[in-house]
């Protein structure tokens, strides 16, 4: 298989970005699969929306016969863990998030509500629609290790990105320039349901109706332009990579207030624009 090659795996349509990572979207989110479908050990990050356990499952089996090691969440949004609690129980694996995502997954403060005013299109209109209470993964959740290094993977690290979730990460792999970037930025206009369809190929900050803290999103795109990745893998969108996505990340972290945060909204700070 050609590196970004796009297939379909079962009802998922699948992406295949390097050898070790197929990116896989249930309906509007990706997940990841990493790990050589050949030998060792793999790991599933985040587990997109609901009632794709199956899909999921039978895509491992095809792709590694065996169950991953660990479940690694970007956060706790629900279009991130609709499947994790069957998933984890199924497989018996153990879930990592950081600590500041930990009461949204053990049940004891829920997100703030969407905010349908940013504007932008259906899918922010809608907003108020999806779920933002906590879930709570009991003994499977786990927090991260302070030191950056993700389970299992030990040639990646992860980077606190706060924003658009108090605890949300992305994840790097300096040896070839991969980042997982979560929600932190994303490649497709996620507020507008005709570029979801379509995925229309553009780098934006994270969805605007489930931001509640532009400053911190803003320090977090920062910090991943300075990486300097060459693939980025999002949450929402197809894989972006070269000197493409670098310029609009860069971009992107410049002019931020610009064209990443809403000129208005309930979480909006009028003094950024």
């Amino acid at each position: 298989m050609n590196d970004h090659s796009m297939l379909k795996t079962g009802a998922i349509e699948s992406e295949e970005i390097v050898p070790d990572i197929l990116s896989m979207r249930t309906v509007m989110v990706n997940i990841q699969m990493i790990g050589l479908p050949s030998s060792g050990d793999w790991v599933l990050v985040d587990s997109g929306l609901g009632n794709f356990e199956e899909a999921i499952a039978e895509a491992a089996e095809k792709r590694f016969a065996r169950p991953p090691v660990c479940i690694v969440l970007t956060h706790g949004h629900f279009d991130h863990v609709g499947n994790v609690k069957a998933l984890s129980d199924r497989w018996g694996v153990p879930v990592y998030a950081h600590r500041n995502e930990m009461p949204f997954l053990t049940g004891d403060e829920d997100y703030p509500p969407a905010d349908p005013s940013v504007g932008g299109g259906l899918m922010a209109r809608v907003a108020p629609m999806y779920p933002h209470k906590a879930i709570d993964l009991g003994s499977r959740i786990r927090p991260l290790p302070h030191d950056g290094t993700v389970p299992n993977l030990a040639d990646w690290r992860w980077i606190h990105t706060p924003g658009h979730s108090p605890g949300h990460i992305s994840l790097y792999r300096a040896t070839d320039g991969v980042l997982i970037a979560g929600d932190a930025v994303i490649t497709v206009k996620q507020e507008s349901a005709l570029a979801v369809i379509g995925q229309e190929k553009e780098l934006h900050g994270p969805p605007m109706y489930f931001t509640p803290d532009w400053d911190l999103a803003k320090e977090s795109v920062r910090r991943l332009a300075e990486l300097k990745p060459r693939i980025l893998i999002t949450g929402h969108g197809v894989s972006m990579h070269g000197d493409e996505m670098r310029d609009s990340l860069d971009r992107l972290a410049r002019e931020f207030n610009r064209l990443a945060v809403p000129d208005h909204g309930r979480y909006v700070n009028k003094d950024m624009n």
